[in-house]
């Protein structure tokens, strides 16, 4: 297991975790922690104490109710999910409670151990045939504590032979030296009927009457059934801490377990035995696998329990012989066990992933519904190109021309799912999208154990266009993405997204798309801005007026004539695109990178690729803090529009120092951020490789 992945274990949501009164199932779940391995990536998920300290407080996660709502086993389990992602948690272990595998199966990529302490056909989501068949098939482990389980499991389907199916007892320390034994008979349990409390009542008066040298101890309590048994020579405690509970097993000579219900396991009786009790049992479920030299009461009936312990009173030698044979075989010595659970945990599959071998499947957008109109600005093709310059396999797959082309429900999931069951790709890339519902991630996620990644162009700062929208897109099953690159920097956001998870992606420029010279070109104005509403539409929506607009009527305005503009979008300029853009941004000497909203970190949208990656003179406002990778030398800052006008002027008719800087720009835009280094950034981010290149922004 990697050190940075997690393993939850997931007890009930009534179970107390407690040194008091805990159950059967916390018992378990501390004993193998002190036992594993993988302890320091273990985390453990309960609900609030109940009473008193807890059996362990390492990694541990206490999911504290709404006092204002119902809390049940649906807001549990779901809170935990939510809490998985934080964790990064790759595997669970969940007890007793298949309706938590479920929902885990269902709404997560985290494989899932399921143990079953009590009868499967009595828990809700493991009561019938097609419950128990969505289990097989999807549970990584489904573990039964005795053969008897996993017998209730299996009694109405056809088959009991899977390969994800296992017996894993109750277990617990052995002791190095066999205890010194007092003439003391122990009872512990609820004191009930179902546990055999009557029957042991009865018979224990007759025995301490008989055998006054013998004492008897009864630990439990039962707040609904009272049985009232008194002898002078009887002692009847309340729950004691487990490990007080062990001290008088210790102590006790024989031990009567003897329940009338079916016991799933029967760990008391494993217990006192471990600690050299000679055990009484009744013939109840899984009692008969908790030891080997248990002695059997055929009848669980007073008149045969007084048999049983007085035929060990009165022959020391059997009582010795039990005694000693129990101590010495533990059949559930805790350290073989967890072994064998440490075995189970799935551990975190590392896809093997290198220049040669990566497969590639890219989801975004390629602009064959406009006609390759927008070729220079597209993002996708340049990470794709990039991609493949680094020796990697790429496929691309333009989902709004498939989307367009086929109207049916469900087809565009069912075509990446075809795509990827032949072609296989250890990595696949959404851009500028989150398309995929979470049906088809999980699927891809546990069937095909490929990564995913989202990359995406909008400015995403508070405030800014659209940002709710885009916030509220990129986190749709963000605990199911493994990493996001978005082009503003992540602490401008304010998303559920883990930090972890975002990281800043310049746009890169390419060779064959950002080729021109624009410093070689005739200039005939001074300053060139284009403006749009969206490349998809091709022309300005009617009647909308953004800051963009307000910013360069106040320059035009406050230059007073100082400055010749060449304005693209604006007073019933429509924009242009490709080549008719780049002749267009050529005859400026200059070219204002100004964006939608407030200016962000690092954010630039592709506007400021184009310009600087073609050679020009670009102005960018200070607040975007691309002075961290660009000097005076190869961008003109500004700190507003009245330093823009003065730099502007100042620098206008000096052609050789325009030229020098837009050299110097372009030269430091495909140095730091071509898409042979961009898209090998998300390679080596989203795969943990060291770094092939200096990433400075990262």
């Amino acid at each position: 297991m990697s050190e940075s992945i997690s393993h939850a274990i997931v007890l009930p949501l009534k179970e107390n975790f407690s040194i008091k009164e805990s159950g059967a199932v916390s018992i378990w779940v501390n004993s193998y922690l002190e036992e594993t391995k993988f302890r320091k990536n273990i985390h453990i998920f309960c609900s609030k104490l109940l009473n008193g300290p807890y059996l362990s407080k390492r990694n541990l996660n206490i999911i504290k109710r709404d006092n204002n709502k119902l809390f049940s086993n649906y807001s549990y389990i779901k809170k935990i999910s939510e809490i998985f992602v934080s964790k990064k948690i790759y595997s669970a272990e969940v007890h007793n409670r298949p309706e938590y595998a479920k929902y885990l199966i269902n709404n997560t990529n985290v494989k899932v151990n399921l143990i079953f302490h009590n009868d499967p056909n009595n828990l809700r989501d493991s009561n019938t045939v097609e419950k128990k068949k969505f289990l097989l098939k999807n549970c990584n482990k489904i573990i039964f504590v005795s053969e008897y389980l996993k017998k209730r499991f299996f009694s109405n389907l056809s088959t009991s032979h899977k390969n994800n199916v296992e017996i894993v007892g109750n277990a617990i320390d052995k002791l190095k030296k066999f205890p010194k034994k007092n003439k003391l008979i122990i009872f512990s349990g609820k004191l009930n009927k179902s546990k055999g409390y009557d029957v042991f009542g009865k018979a224990i008066i007759k025995i301490l009457d008989n055998n006054a040298d013998w004492r008897a101890v009864v630990i439990g309590n039962e707040p609904r059934e009272k049985f009232f048994f008194k002898h002078k020579n009887l002692k009847i405690l309340n729950w004691l801490e487990h490990r007080k509970l062990l001290k008088f097993f210790e102590k006790s000579s024989i031990s009567v377990v003897n329940p009338t219900w079916q016991e799933p396991f029967g760990r008391t009786a494993m217990e006192s035995a471990s600690r050299g009790c000679a055990v009484i049992t009744s013939i109840s479920g899984g009692l008969q696998e908790t030891f080997k030299n248990n002695l059997i009461l055929k009848k669980n009936n007073y008149l045969h329990l007084i048999k049983k312990i007085q035929f060990l009173i009165d022959n020391k030698k059997k009582l010795l012989f039990y005694q000693k044979q129990n101590f010495k075989n533990v059949i559930h010595d805790i350290k073989i066990k967890s072994k064998i659970l440490d075995d189970f945990i799935p551990r975190y599959e590392i896809i093997s992933a290198n220049s040669k071998n990566l497969r590639i499947l890219h989801i975004s957008t390629f602009g064959e519904r406009l006609n390759h109109r927008i070729f220079n600005l597209s993002i996708s093709s340049k990470i794709s190109k990039g991609l493949i310059r680094n020796n990697l396999d790429v496929i691309n797959f333009d989902y709004r021309d498939f989307s367009k082309k086929n109207l049916f429900f469900n087809s565009l999931d069912e075509k990446i799912i075809s795509i990827i069951e032949n072609y296989k790709p250890q990595l696949i890339i959404c851009g500028h999208n989150n398309i995929l519902n979470r049906k088809t991630i999980l699927q891809i996620k546990n069937k095909f154990k490929s990564k995913i990644i989202i990359w995406y162009e909008d400015a995403l700062a508070p405030g800014g266009p659209d940002y709710k929208d885009s916030v509220k897109l990129l986190e749709k099953n963000y605990d199911l993405i493994d990493k996001y690159f978005i082009t503003t920097h992540p602490s401008q956001i304010k998303t559920r997204i883990p930090l972890k998870k975002l990281n800043f992606m310049p746009v890169p420029v390419d060779t064959n798309i950002e080729s021109e010279n624009f410093y070689n070109h005739k200039k005939t104005k001074d300053l060139f801005f284009a403006l749009s509403h969206g490349v998809n539409f091709g022309k300005l929506k009617k009647g909308v007026i953004d800051d963009r607009s307000k910013f360069i009527e106040k320059l035009i305005r406050d230059s007073e004539g100082k400055i010749s503009f060449n304005i693209l979008g604006l007073y019933k300029e429509e924009p242009k695109w490709n080549f008719a853009l780049n002749e267009e941004i050529m005859k400026s000497k200059i070219a204002l990178n100004l964006s939608r909203g407030e200016p962000a970190k690092y954010y630039s949208s592709n506007r400021i690729a184009t310009l600087m990656g073609n050679g020009c003179l670009t102005a960018i406002d200070e607040k975007v803090k691309y002075s961290h990778f660009f000097n005076r030398k190869e961008i003109l800052i500004y700190k507003n529009s009245k330093d823009l006008i003065k730099k502007i002027v100042r620098i206008k008719d000096n052609p050789k120092l325009i030229k020098k800087i837009s050299k110097n720009g372009k030269k430091k835009y495909f140095k730091l951020f071509s898409n042979v280094i961009v898209s090998q950034f998300l390679i080596d981010k989203t795969f943990n490789f060291k770094n092939k290149y200096n990433y400075i922004w990262s």
